[in-house]
């Protein structure tokens, strides 16, 4: 988890670690092109980002804290919400291509699985359900799912079963 220092946050030695692997791929000028990877380290480590994380990140690359709020919230796979802080992140695509192929039958099993709704976790926090994805770029397979930004598609109720049950 995060480390105090002066009662501000700062990153873990794993967290500058990961960035800092980044920041070698790009010009020592450009410092914000390692900002996706940067929150994704955190997330990574915390389950979510929180905003000591963000101002941290932005400390360490050099750049303006609303410039990490801006990426961090403009994408989905990154969770701003510590109820969000569940070992596993279930997002299930909702869009037209997997609506008509019976998302919305994949949802309420999973719901109904795990005793949650979207946007709410385990109390073991084990799962955290996503609200809702607009798309998951995987129509070919729908319904499909992503379970900690790992793809499963055509799925059934055994399905989904056997992928939730083999995770610990």
């Amino acid at each position: 988890m995060a480390e105090q220092q002066k009662g501000q946050v700062v990153l873990s030695s794993h967290e500058k670690e990961e960035i800092d692997r980044w920041l070698t791929r790009y010009p020592e000028d450009q410092k914000q092109s390692a900002l996706l990877a940067a929150l994704r380290a955190v997330m990574h480590e915390d389950h979510y980002i929180s905003v000591p994380k963000m101002d941290a990140i932005a400390d360490y690359l050099g750049l303006d804290k609303i410039a990490v709020y801006e990426v961090a919230s403009f994408y989905s796979m990154y969770e701003l919400d510590e109820k969000a802080a569940a070992r596993h992140s279930i997002a299930v695509c909702t869009n037209v291509s997997c609506m008509l192929r019976g998302s919305d039958k994949i949802v309420e099993h999973i719901e109904n699985k795990l005793g949650i709704k979207m946007g709410e976790s385990t109390p073991d926090g084990k799962f955290f359900m996503k609200v809702e994805e607009e798309c998951l770029a995987a129509c070919t397979g729908a319904p499909m799912m992503q379970v900690d930004h790992v793809y499963y598609t055509d799925l059934t109720p055994e399905k989904i079963d056997e992928i939730l049950d083999g995770l610990d």
